[in-house]
């Protein structure tokens, strides 16, 4: 009978930025479960870092784990290009910056509030719970429970 140790299998788990992440994974994939990191940015990371890309996720030591938080925290003081953050000309500050994590949740709220005090139509589409990009409503996204388009009478 073959004993299953805990402590190996922890090993394979590396928490970068508050996300698991798996450690049998090549680099250039595993970052891209960190919310926030798509895998353009994540070859930028690498790119910067001088890292291998087909390098696993285990074999990261904790000082190059540190070094891969703090260029996502600051992407830009590292040299990654402008046109791979995710806030581009923010709302309230107008300067360049990228956002990871849970602070992308809060970001989306805040911008959705905004739209809704407004009264702008995008924020009135979010308040009724109607699709805002100009998708087709007749046929679509019937399951949310608000009637558009044409629907059958009772008979």
């Amino acid at each position: 009978m073959v004993k299953f140790d805990m402590d190996v299998k922890m090993k394979n788990i590396v928490r970068i930025k508050k996300a698991d992440i798996d450690g049998d994974k090549s680099l250039d994939y595993a970052l891209t479960g960190i919310k926030g990191v798509s895998y353009n940015l994540s070859k930028s990371l690498i790119h910067v870092l001088k890292l291998d890309a087909s390098m696993k996720v285990k074999e990261l030591d904790e000082k190059t784990v540190e070094k891969i938080e703090e260029v996502i925290d600051n992407p830009e003081k590292f040299g990654v290009p402008v046109f791979k953050l995710n806030r581009r000309k923010d709302y309230t500050t107008g300067c360049n910056k990228h956002l990871s994590g849970s602070d992308i949740l809060l970001q989306l709220r805040d911008d959705i509030n905004r739209l809704k005090k407004i009264r702008s139509y995008r924020g009135i589409r979010h308040e009724s719970g109607l699709t805002s990009r100009g998708q087709r409503t007749k046929s679509s996204f019937r399951h949310s429970g608000t009637s558009m388009g044409v629907t059958r009478k009772k008979s």
